[in-house]
């Protein structure tokens, strides 16, 4: 028997090597490469007589002029799912291939589940694919979120040639892959999930997606670093990458858009699990402040902005002094750095002896902000904490804050105002560059320049 040949794969960004390297000359990343056999040269080309090559006709792609090419508005499928189309960036495109990662049990199979049960619904074919589970269990996930169309089509398949005929045959207008670690081919001698099987088979499925203008949706696991599985070449393939976040002790769940080619990728659709399933929360921000104390020494409400949505938290910080040599900082929600540069901000600004007091800031519901315009609610909710003087009631808060100390101006602050109106509060905090471009508000607005008036709040 003929020794099979063997090559080295980077997992994270795919690239081969025929030895084993400690460093990925491509990405940089450190004990990368794994061993995996050799993937024969597939015949599956446009003209080669594989599946792929069938969907053609065996012929080759003829170029087509620029002003030839339709693009009309009918091309994006609404899923009846306002914050998944949302995320979309205003439904489901034609022929794209959208990859779904998360953790474990966070509940993408039944978020596309219930995709597949509102397309159905508005008379489109639909196809599910599991490989994980058998279809008595995606029946009992079924039943569990409500009545079905009888005309949803179900397969348990994890043979990707296998898989390519049914699809060639049914051509559905939208088909879920779930998951694509578990699909395989046959002519490749590496197990399922490895990078060769994850890359073939994720091309095969471009492929045939675009070909037969079917939408396909793969399902992709996460691992402890919170990346898909997987080559990082699996993102770069796809059109659309979503996360869906959450804690699974939480029924608060995020789907946040990290790559759309359609879209915006700053969109984010808030989802409640229930027993029947996932719920859209509709108002995020009037979710994200239930139970928050009143007049409580470190509790500051913040408007951030998810794309084009203003969505209120809360920022909660406690201040004590510590019993170690070197004070803990700890963060939730945000950036440790950041909260450490902004302390750093009101030692030298504000004279605060904060070198002798452990710090925690917490973002409440879960909910991760990088937005530096929370910066200004981070500060009031230590120095609240650290003086134990609560902020004035109804009182909301957003701006950046610089390492002089000055407070500066923000994206769309009427949309953040405007918000904070909605929900009843009476006062705001916000830049003084902001303040001055808002008119005519039902608020009343504080318009502050630098931290050392901070003070004269508390």
């Amino acid at each position: 028997m003929p020794k099979s040949k063997t090559v080295f794969f980077c997992k994270e960004c795919g690239n081969e090597s025929p030895k084993w390297l400690g460093k990925c000359p491509a990405c940089g990343a450190w004990d990368s490469f794994v061993e995996e056999p050799v993937a024969p040269k597939s015949k599956a080309g446009n003209g080669g007589a594989g599946p792929a090559g069938r969907l053609n006709g065996g012929t080759k792609a003829a170029p087509v002029e620029l002003s030839k090419i339709d693009t009309q508005e009918d091309t994006r499928i609404s899923t009846g799912i306002e914050e998944f189309d949302r995320v979309l960036g205003g439904g489901i495109v034609h022929a794209s291939l959208v990859l779904v990662g998360g953790d474990p049990g966070i509940g993408k199979s039944t978020l596309l589940l219930q995709v597949c049960k509102t397309l159905v619904e508005k008379g489109l074919n639909v196809l599910y694919i599991s490989g994980e589970e058998s279809l008595r269990q995606i029946k009992m996930r079924a039943d569990r979120l409500g009545k079905f169309n009888n005309e949803l089509m179900l397969l348990a398949e994890t043979s990707l040639d296998n898989i390519e005929e049914i699809l060639a045959e049914r051509k559905p207008d939208v088909a879920v892959i779930d998951s694509i670690q578990t699909m395989y081919r046959e002519d490749i001698a590496a197990s399922p999930g490895s990078v060769s099987q994850v890359r073939e088979t994720t091309g095969a499925l471009l492929r045939i997606g675009k070909n037969l203008g079917i939408s396909i949706f793969i399902v992709g696991h996460v691992t402890k670093e919170g990346v898909v599985a997987g080559p990082r070449v699996l993102e770069h393939m796809v059109d659309t990458v979503l996360y869906f976040e959450g804690d699974n002790s939480s029924a608060y769940r995020v789907l946040r858009s990290v790559k759309n080619r359609f879209g915006s990728t700053n969109e984010v659709g808030v989802f409640e699990m229930q027993s029947s399933g996932l719920r859209e929360v509709k108002n995020p921000s009037e979710y994200m402040l239930q139970g928050h104390p009143v007049g409580e020494p470190g509790s500051v409400i913040a408007a951030s902005l998810e794309g084009t949505r203003p969505i209120l938290v809360e920022v909660q910080a406690l201040v004590c002094k510590t019993t170690f040599n070197m004070p803990r900082r700890t963060a939730a929600g945000t950036d440790a750095n950041r909260v450490n540069l902004l302390m750093a901000v009101l030692e030298k600004r504000l004279g605060l002896q904060l070198g002798f007091c452990d710090a925690y800031v917490n973002v409440a519901g879960g909910l991760r902000v990088a937005e530096p315009a929370i910066d200004l609610a981070i500060v009031l909710a230590i120095l609240s904490s650290f003086k134990n003087k609560p902020l004035p009631e109804n009182s909301l808060v957003f701006g950046e804050v610089g390492l002089t100390g000055e407070i500066r101006g923000v994206s769309q602050a009427e949309q953040r105002v405007a918000e904070a109106v909605n929900l009843g509060y009476e006062t705001c905090i916000l830049p003084q560059v902001n303040a001055k471009t808002i008119k005519n508000s039902k608020i009343k607005l504080i318009g502050v320049s630098h931290v050392c008036e901070l003070g004269k709040l508390l």
